[in-house]
């Protein structure tokens, strides 16, 4: 490159990066770079590769500034010729980057007694890989996957236990996270299993994975937990109520499950006064389990008239016209489903719309299975639960880290300067749609248990 060129910078006034690569571009410096790279001349990453070399002199000029404040003199400087502790030459060193490995200098002192911290003593991963690696892990990939890939993109080969052992130091904060202290109410509460494989024993075996997810007074989403148990059962769930109870939980207003036997009786015996609303989508499936292709649409629009009606009433005379119709006779397994699960379904018929809408279904945390179906699929299946589990809460993070960038650009959004939803903090949940007004809703319903948080 010519040694004429340079590039102007203010001394000590802080620039963005993007106001770096500006300046080299105006001065020619990184149209040079780039033309090496598109011809072959220069690698960008990998061994030898322009990144990594960058990443090398970078830290080599840090730990050169530490041990220089370590000893109190420049390096040069005649007065290092008269104090006890002087430079001592250099140890050869390579760490692994997110661009590949760096094969670094690091500086001694004659006492030993030099410790850097900008890569300390032990380190063999720098800037951010580790982050890289439980993202990658995060978002599906196996640890075998995850090792090839870093091995094919940035040159970097770590072992099948290195990569497994930076997987596992989530494990503390998942303990945490399953542990943490909850709000007092959720206005409402879906819950929900999906079924994972887990090795047990010399046999891969199907688990459930239960999973509940809170809407707070602001209509923001939180899962509260995972467990994973053998088979979703009503039992299981009660344990899993008195677990989120003692973590803060008092006050449930609407429970929203599918059709479970004993499901209800298990939320009602943690909180009297919920409301257990059956999941209408659940109800609906299951009561065209046995319909014949050519006959659905027929019978879907036969139980839209029950649950779109505007009472308890409205909606028994709908299931009795249905249940008497030519579609209805040739299908009575649909009529005995409705007619099973009529109890926890006609609470669903006092609700006013907007609160119809949010309780309608468990698609709130169905969406959300959805998404892990995708992440977990690649597994096969788990070696053991805590596996199962780590990846799971670690999928859920990805989900919500997603959602927090989306919130945060639409809190940023200078035309929405005046919007009262507005606040700093970042939003770990996806917001339920006509909250507001279902929350106006709910507080004329539950005018007692509300007010008091509100």
């Amino acid at each position: 490159m010519n040694g004429a060129r340079s590039v102007d910078v203010i001394a000590d006034e802080p620039i963005s990066g993007a106001d770096a690569v500006e300046q080299l571009r105006a001065a020619g410096v990184l149209d040079e770079v780039l033309a090496k790279i598109d011809t072959g001349q220069l690698q960008l990453t990998g061994q030898g590769g322009f990144l990594p070399e960058m990443v090398k002199a970078v830290l080599e000029r840090g730990l050169s500034a530490e041990l220089t404040e370590h000893l109190g003199y420049e390096k040069g400087d005649p007065i290092g010729r008269e104090l006890p502790n002087a430079r001592n030459g250099y140890t050869p060193k390579t760490v692994a980057s997110e661009v590949g490995d760096v094969r670094l200098a690091i500086p001694r002192d004659r006492e030993g007694s030099f410790t850097p911290t900008l890569v300390p003593k032990g380190s063999r991963r720098i800037g951010g890989l580790d982050d890289m690696i439980v993202s990658l892990y995060a978002g599906g990939m196996t640890i075998r996957d995850i090792e090839h890939h870093l091995a094919s993109t940035i040159g970097t080969e770590l072992s099948h236990e290195t990569i497994s052992k930076i997987t596992d130091a989530v494990l503390e904060e998942v303990i945490w996270w399953q542990k943490r202290p909850l709000e007092e109410l959720y206005p409402i509460l879906y819950m929900d299993a999906l079924t994972i494989k887990v090795r047990d024993g010399h046999h891969v075996k199907n688990r459930s994975a239960h999973i509940a997810v809170g809407v707070d007074l602001d209509g923001i989403r939180h899962v509260l937990g995972i467990w994973v148990q053998a088979h979703e059962g009503a039992k299981f769930w009660a344990g899993v109520c008195a677990e989120l109870a003692n973590r803060g939980v008092k006050d449930i207003l609407i429970a929203c499950v599918d059709g479970l036997t004993g499901f209800a009786e298990a939320i009602e015996a943690t909180w009297p006064h919920v409301t257990v609303q059956t999941c209408v989508v659940h109800l609906i499936r299951n009561s065209m389990r046995f319909v014949a292709y050519g006959d659905r649409k027929k019978v879907a629009a036969a139980l839209k008239f029950i649950y779109t009606a505007p009472t308890v009433e409205a909606a028994a005379d709908a299931l009795d016209e249905f249940a008497n119709s030519t579609v209805g006779q040739k299908y009575p397994t649909a009529v005995i489903a409705w007619r099973n699960a009529w109890e926890r379904f006609i609470p669903f018929l006092a609700f006013p719309p907007e609160v119809r809408r949010i309780v309608y279904t468990t698609n709130a945390i169905e969406s959300l299975n959805y998404q892990l179906r995708k992440i977990i699929k690649n597994r096969g299946h788990f070696p053991n639960d805590q596996a199962a589990v780590k990846l799971l809460w670690l999928a859920i993070c990805n989900i919500e880290d997603k959602r927090a960038r989306e919130r945060q650009k639409y809190l940023d959004d200078p035309l929405r300067e005046g919007d009262r939803s507005r606040h700093n903090r970042l939003v770990e949940g996806a917001r339920t749609n006509g909250w507001k007004q279902a929350l106006g809703a709910l507080t004329l319903i539950y005018p007692e248990r509300l007010n008091p948080y509100l």
